[in-house]
């Protein structure tokens, strides 16, 4: 199956051969595809490559070399970093490994399993001592619930902390 561009070229390539002009035959590529039509410079651009006699309908190659600064060299550096030092900002780790913030930050997300939360990145999943205070956490927390006027002890700040006021007895 031919990918929408493609398809579209091939359009194109039939109208400049059959003599439409590359106004019409924008609208009639924007009737057909809509909002997946391509963009009227491009259609011109393709127009005038068939006019003056381009053969090939694919897109044509990209000059520029590849990224080669997602190695397993730094992904494995970027790790440690981060391990090492979580203060750090994906600014500073990109700075002391030498490659772009873009790069660091792409390998933080696919390959450390890492998200963006607040303004930091953090592992996703539970590590099991987390894991383990948690369910310490969650268990005093239902304890507390239990006693008698528990909801007069507390003090809401705003909407994702509670602070406990301790009674004496």
């Amino acid at each position: 199956m031919l990918s929408v561009n493609v398809e579209q070229s091939v359009k194109v390539e039939f109208c400049v051969k059959f003599g439409e002009i590359a106004a019409e035959m924008y609208d009639l590529l924007k009737k057909i595809y809509g909002d997946r039509c391509l963009s009227r410079t491009q259609v011109f651009e393709w127009f005038k490559g068939f006019k003056e006699g381009r053969e090939e309908i694919g897109d044509d190659q990209r000059p520029g070399r590849p990224s080669t600064s997602k190695t397993d060299v730094n992904i494995e550096k970027v790790g440690k970093s981060f391990r090492q030092n979580r203060c750090l900002s994906i600014g500073a780790d990109a700075e002391l490994i030498n490659i772009d913030e873009k790069t660091v930050r792409q390998i933080l997300h696919n390959n450390s399993n890492m998200e963006k939360v607040c303004s930091k990145m953090v592992p996703r999943l539970l590590s099991p001592e987390r894991k383990e205070m948690r369910m310490y956490i969650r268990a005093d927390f239902l304890q507390n619930i239990k006693k008698p006027h528990f909801l007069d002890s507390v003090l809401t700040c705003d909407e994702s902390w509670f602070f406990s006021i301790r009674t004496r007895k």
